[in-house]
């Protein structure tokens, strides 16, 4: 029988993984994973998901020994060692499709490779308007993708006979260097459990809370959503999973708000493979003009959580510490950079980028250019997040008590805006400008300035 070789990506999982069910099916399989710095070029993983990614390795990898495999690690360009590997062993490869541009480059560069499907709902391409067209604005999307729901339920592990690998060579795992040293800032990441049995742990617990999800995952200060996102990323679970999972315990019906977030992920990958310069240039040419402002030391202040808006600031520091931010506040902090401070979306998106666990080239890009306004289905740029209203609305005054703890004495009704609190101030023991920032920004004048800057760019 031909030797099968599975090419595991950022789908780090045995179970409902379509391309090991088809190696295990034909013949002996050899598992690899390959470190490909080169083919993303600037678009490599960031440092919070390399942190991730070895965990996952690590969980990966002891799921084959296991079951009596090894998983062979190689660090390089994917294309030519996946193309050699294969060679070497007179192997069939199989790998699941994935849709960043650069997938697309390793692939073709693997030469002779089998692809399957399994990272999205449904293949991107298959979702297509009644002219044959492809979709840009997600309503209408979601509506035909819906013509091919539920997706298959997901297949359990196959029985595989594992390959003797023994006098292949693996890179050590721990000589990829995906470990933050010197200093180790991943303290705050204790409360993930990476890896495929993390990823089923995750979603028992978000089932038995799915049927509230619809209320709370716009409040910050309640784990109102799945928090999935990370092990989605890495493919540690199947969408096809997640979808049946929650689906099952509260009913489509009641699911649906979810299931929709499911189909924003497949959405991302419908766009990207339409527009593979997502994450670099504007989707709308008339954002190639916009006005913005070369300001260091007001994004360094925004990276850093230090911009005097207590909502915006948390969520920076939640994120710097945990490696994931909560939606509604990615939002809002998008919108304050952008239109309050006016620097270029893509600096923040790069930021995002290397300081998120579940960094997602589609989703990421999608995300900073529909609040940017700037995307093919995007919130208008005169929609600006108000940050004191967001924080109230959404009942924000303990999320940031936790991650601004210089304000953690402040009531509730003061606590969004401390500029305002005047004697609170006093009562509370903080003094702006030495314990907490003062605003950076006049949010009224802001946003005034984001709509003048906008009616330049339309007047051309």
């Amino acid at each position: 029988m031909t030797t099968q070789l599975v090419w595991f990506r950022n789908d780090l999982r045995l179970a409902d993984h379509a391309a090991l069910i088809a190696a295990a099916a034909r013949g002996p399989v050899v598992a690899l994973f390959v470190l490909d710095d080169e083919t993303p070029a600037a678009w490599r993983m960031g440092a919070a998901q390399r942190w991730w990614l070895h965990h996952s390795l690590t969980s990966l990898g002891r799921s084959i020994a296991e079951r009596g495999g090894r998983l062979i690690l190689r660090r390089g360009r994917a294309g030519p060692i996946v193309r050699a590997l294969a060679a070497a062993l007179g192997a069939q490869v199989h790998t699941l499709i994935h849709h960043e541009p650069w997938a697309a480059v390793q692939a073709a560069e693997a030469g002779a490779v089998t692809e399957h499907l399994g990272v999205t709902l449904a293949p991107p391409e298959s979702v297509l308007s009644g002219t044959g067209g492809r979709y840009r604005i997600f309503t209408p999307w979601w509506k035909k993708l819906l013509e091919q729901m539920p997706p298959p339920r997901p297949l359990p592990v196959p029985e595989v006979r594992w390959a003797d690998v023994g006098s292949i060579a693996s890179d050590d795992l721990a000589s990829l260097g995906l470990l933050p040293t010197a200093p180790d800032w991943s303290g705050g990441f204790s409360d993930w459990q990476p890896g495929e049995a993390g990823a089923a742990a995750r979603l028992t617990d978000f089932a038995r809370r799915a049927a509230r999800y619809d209320a709370s995952r716009n409040l910050p200060s309640v784990e109102g959503t799945s928090r999935l996102s990370p092990h989605l990323a890495l493919g540690e679970v199947s969408p096809n999973a997640a979808w049946h999972v929650i689906a099952d315990a509260v009913g489509e019906t009641v699911a649906e708000p979810y299931l929709r977030e499911l189909g924003w992920r497949d959405f991302a990958a419908n766009i990207i493979e339409q527009f593979p310069d997502h994450g670099d240039s504007p989707n709308r040419e008339a954002f190639n003009r916009f006005p913005f402002v070369d300001d260091p030391a007001g994004l360094k202040a925004w990276c850093h959580g230090q911009t005097g808006y207590p909502i915006v600031d948390a969520g920076m520091r939640q994120l710097w510490a945990t490696g994931w931010m909560h939606n509604r506040v990615r939002m809002i902090t998008a919108s304050f950079l952008v239109k309050h401070q006016l620097i270029d979306w893509r600096h923040g998106e790069r930021w995002f980028w290397d300081c998120l666990v579940d960094a997602d080239y589609g989703s990421n890009a999608q995300g900073w250019q529909w609040v940017m306004g700037s995307g093919v289905d995007s919130s208008p740029f005169n929609r600006i997040f108000a940050p004191i209203g967001q924080s109230a609305k959404f009942d924000a005054a303990d999320y940031i008590r936790r991650w601004v703890p210089e304000l953690a004495k402040l009531p509730d009704d003061l606590i969004h805006a401390p500029w305002e609190a005047g004697v609170g101030l006093i009562r509370a023991g903080v003094k702006l400008g030495r314990d907490y920032p003062a605003p950076i920004v006049n949010h009224e004048a802001a946003r005034a300035r984001a709509l003048q800057a906008w009616a330049a760019v339309k007047a051309g």
